[in-house]
Order: structure tokens, then sequence, then C-alpha cells
């Protein structure tokens, strides 16, 4: 396979070179970086356009810091439109300015002007990632973020390399177009033309050959694997052919280990695992990793495989065609894409490492409970438009039957300094309007319509929050991944069904749940996360499936000033952008 682009080798090589920069042990550092917003010209799929990244680099830099740091990014958009960036999974403690959603923490960057997100990484250690958090710009401006702890990692595997897997997704058209024909339309979204690994497609796609991501591995050695799915619209499996990975850190925290031939990783989440390249290749060294997507919709959806290789770097070297005819090409450890089994399983896996130097501190008791159904919608097509989604209506997303609306200035500026303003509101229905059988039923006999605004949930500084996300079954049963901004929560309980308030809290895991900042909540089902709410400031909660955001599948929460500075939002930097 000469030729064959390895992009992101130089990411890889870059993020060894700046781990060894990195003194392990030095006191709180400060890091700066300069992005730059920009178009550049890319050709994938046969399909040459201007796509939207970071310093000319798709996907874009890794951030590479360590835990304690002092972090600086100054972000200089040169293209004309509005522009975000977020740090997702960086619980931001008091700077909630440098979050990043648009008009939720900021205004937007304008064209032409910078801002500097300044923040500290402040007990958090392992891979998390960046990108955009305006519109649909995210499809392409996303990477890696990086913290490496200050003391050994809690296992004793020697590790020889660590190796970024970012997926992410590729249209040969404008991603922002396609969100823009949605809303005008009320129709559903065009699917992407191809899933990525670094940015990289694979050759089971068109002219996608020379845009192969392999990574050279030698016999013996254990590497640590950062895999992120940056993906705009799916959760994905992946896995390496006849190679077992053993899970060790999700979302930025530790994990109990544990073996598996193949992971589920949904939008916006994190998984490290550890391979370790003990196979015998054949004569051509090589053995394919693959993501699909694990489906749970019934829209139309994107039902293509991308794949890169692991090639031990020992054996011959292959110089002919291919060595995969891709019409003939067997996924080895590769889940079926319905295969809800393998995915509940592989969630039920993952536990809090919970030892004594990692403690599990999830709140034994609560001081509120919000049960919230996340649901799509079918809205009524206002008069003298024509709308083109289910028989003639327009497709919306909610919470609790309220689809979360941005305002025109940011929510956070509007709290902190206290404006008089209708742009927002604490009153979000802490459980839903209506008890119905929310998982059963002819959802298409109901009414569907959503109302409208911008409501949030209001909870004093060190309240003990649980949120209970309920699937619905409304247009179709679909595994939602729910992001929370601000903090990590602990997934307490889950399963298929309704939640019982009454039975269900009785068999809730307080020992050692999952922490984490992303939840896939299970299709025609329900999650309850808890959430000490500890960091001041308006963080936003939201599907990170993007057309549900972008349909209003959102809310927010306000955490309250404590007593005391530290226990109070710092103010608003000089360059904060204004709307």
């Amino acid at each position: 396979m000469e030729g064959v682009r390895k992009h992101y080798g130089i990411l890889l090589a870059s993020l060894a070179i700046i781990a060894a920069a990195l003194p392990c042990c030095s006191s709180q550092t400060t890091r700066r970086f300069q992005f730059n917003v920009e178009w550049k010209q890319v050709t994938r799929l046969c399909t040459t356009k201007q796509l939207l990244m970071v310093n000319g680099q798709y996907p874009g830099p890794a951030i590479a810091v360590h835990e304690g740091d002092n972090v600086e990014i100054n972000v200089k958009n040169r293209i004309a439109q509005n522009t975000t960036l977020h740090w997702h999974g960086v619980r931001q403690l008091r700077t909630g300015w440098a979050d990043g959603p648009a008009y939720v923490t900021q205004c937007p960057i304008r064209g032409g002007q910078s801002y500097t997100y300044r923040f500290t990484v402040t007990g958090q250690r392992g891979t998390l990632l960046w990108h955009a958090h305006y519109a649909w710009q995210r499809a392409s401006v996303y990477g890696a973020f990086i913290i490496y702890p200050r003391i050994p990692y809690p296992f004793s595997h020697p590790i020889q390399a660590e190796i970024p897997i970012i997926f992410g997704e590729w249209w040969n058209g404008d991603p922002d177009e396609v969100e823009n024909r949605m809303m005008l339309t009320g129709a559903g979204p065009d699917s992407s033309n191809a899933y990525t690994i670094n940015g990289l497609p694979g050759p089971l796609y068109p002219c996608s050959n020379q845009d192969t991501f392999i990574q050279t591995v030698e016999y013996g050695k254990t590497y640590m694997l950062r895999i992120i799915n940056a993906a705009l619209a799916d959760e994905l499996f992946f896995a390496i052919a006849k190679h077992t990975l053993t899970v060790v850190e999700v979302d930025a925290v530790y994990t109990k280990p544990f073996s598996t031939t193949s992971i589920m990783i949904a939008p916006g989440q994190t998984t490290t695992v550890l391979m370790t390249a003990n196979q015998v290749p054949d004569f051509t060294g090589m053995f394919v990793m693959a993501a699909r997507p694990y489906l749970t919709s019934v829209f139309p959806f994107n039902n293509s495989t991308t794949i890169g290789f692991l090639r031990y770097n020992n054996a011959r070297t292959w110089k002919g065609k291919s060595p995969v005819d891709p019409s003939s090409l067997k996924l080895h450890n590769l889940p079926e894409m319905e295969d809800t089994a393998f995915a509940t399983n592989f969630s039920d896996k993952i536990k809090s490492l919970a030892s004594p130097q990692y403690p599990c501190n999830v709140p034994k008791t609560i001081d509120k409970r919000v049960i919230t159904t996340i649901s799509l919608n079918i809205q009524d097509c206002p008069e003298n438009k024509t709308c083109l989604g289910y028989k003639g209506k327009s497709l919306f997303a909610s919470m609790n039957n309220q689809s979360f609306v941005r305002p025109s200035i940011s929510i956070l500026e509007s709290y902190y300094k206290n404006l008089t303003t209708s742009s927002f509101s604490s009153d979000f229905p802490e459980k839903p309007p209506n008890n119905f059988d929310y998982t059963g039923g002819d959802p298409l006999t109901q009414n569907m319509n959503t109302k409208f605004g911008t409501k949030l949930i209001a909870v004093p500084y060190g309240t003990n929050i649980e949120i209970v996300l309920q699937d619905t079954s409304f247009v179709n049963l679909e595994n939602h991944p729910i992001h929370v901004h601000g903090h990590n929560f602990f997934i307490v309980g889950s399963g298929f069904g309704n939640f019982n308030e009454a039975e269900d809290p009785t068999r809730y895991n307080l020992v050692d749940p999952p922490e984490r900042n992303t939840v896939a909540v299970p299709s025609g089902g329900w999650a309850a996360i808890r959430i000490k709410a500890d960091n001041p400031g308006v963080w936003f909660i939201h599907c990170h499936l993007e057309q549900h955001t972008s349909w209003g599948l959102a809310t927010g929460f306000i955490v309250q000033n404590g007593q005391g500075p530290s226990q109070s939002m710092l103010p608003p930097p000089q360059d904060l952008p204004s709307c």
C-alpha cells in the first residue's frame, strides 16, 4: 500500500514530542496555543472542496497538557461566519466563559476577531476532545485534548506508544447547508457520505485507497489507543481484527480494566484502551481496524464502514495493490449494526476504578430528582408554509416537551450581569407534563407537538441532583448521547422500558458507577445520572446527535454561587465577544 496517506501519523508524532517535552512533575504551568479557524482545500471521495478547519489540519491539532496546568488558547476567526470552540469534558471550574457553546456561555467570535479561552485543568487526566460549537461546524473542526497525569498510570503495562483514533464524518457537500435545509423544510437531514478514521475514509469508499489510516506496531508491544467519537450523528462500533482491547479509561476517568473484542462509542465519548500486538500476521503484515454505525433510528443513515490497518513492522513489506479486496472483506470482531445486546453489555461492564487513590465520589443521597423525557416531535406546519416532514409536518425534538431555543444573547452573560431579560427562565419542568407509556404504543396516533422556549433548571451550589433521562417512542425509539457541560456525572442506573420511580432506584449502583460527561441513553429505555452541582455558572445539557440539538433536544442548568470567592464564578474576561 505504498503512497497511502498517513496524515495522522503527524499527530501521533507530535503527541509523542509534546508528551516528552511536558515536564512530568513540574509545578503548575501555563500552556499556550494558537488556533486559526480557516478554510482550506481538501480532497476526499473524488470531491475537492473548501473545508473548515483549525491551523490547516483535519482533524485539528492535538492539545496536550498536564493535570493542573493553566491553558490559554487564542482563537482567531479567519472566516466570514461566526464560530466558537468547546473543550469537551473539561470541567471549567468557575470559568464558564471558556466553555464555548454559542449563545449559552458566550456570544460567537465574529469574522476577523479573536478570543482567548483561559481555564485550568483541575482533577482530570485522560482523553477528551475539543470541537466547534456553532451550527454544524464540528463536522470538520475537532481534535484530541489529552491530559497527562502527574503520577504514573494506575496500570502496570509498559506503553510503547500512544495512538489517537478519532472518528468523524465526511460530507461531499456543506454540512451547514444540510442543517439549514433541514430546518427550513422540516424534513430529516441528509446523511454523511463517509465515516473517517483520523480524517481518512479508507479503501471501501470511492477514490480513497490513498486516504487510508495505517498504524505501524511492533510485535509483543503494548499500545495505548485514545479513541474519540467526533462524528456528528452516529454511535459507532469499533474493532481491530483478531485483537483484544482492554478498557482502562472513559471520558478522562479511570475504570476497572476489562477486556473486549470491540467497543461501542457514542458521539462526544472517549474510550482509552490498551492493545498488545500479539497476533501473527499473514504475508501482508496487516490487520483491519474498522468502525461502523450502531443503528437505533428509522431515519435514513450512512450505513457504510470505514477501515484502516494495523501493520506489523517486522512482517514482510507488501508492495502490491491493497491487501484487501473490499468486496470480500471479513470484519472480524465487529458487531452487526443493530446489535443492541452487545452495546448494552459493553456499557454495563464500565465501572469506576473506585480505588483509594481514585475514589468514586458518587452522591449517595440527592436533594432533587428531575425526570425528563427525551423525544423527537412532529410539529404542525404553520400556515402559508410547506413542510416536508412526516405527513407534511416539521421535525423537532424536546425534553419534557420543551424544545430549546437559543437566544440572541449569551445566557451566562445575562445571568451574571443580572440583566432584566425574557431570553431565558429557570422554570424547566421537573417531570413530564403527562404520564403515559413512554416507550410503548403507537406514537403516531398521539399529539406530538412541542412547546418552544429557553427554560433551564436552577439549583443552589452543592446540590446533589439526579436527572432521569427517559427515551420515548415519539417518531422512533433511539439511543441518545446526552452531554452535560461543566460537570462529570455518575450513571447510577439504566434499563429498558419506562423508569419506575418507586422500584428502579433500589437497584442503583452507588459503589462504582461509571463517571462520564456523556451518557448513551438506551434506545427504548432510561438512564439515571447523579451530579454534584459544585461548579457555579450556566451549563448546557444536550443530545450530541447534532440534528437533535438543532431540533431543540436540549436544556441547561444554572448553578448559583456558593459562599465566598472559591464557590463563585470568576468575572468575564476583557476580550469576551459581544453579540
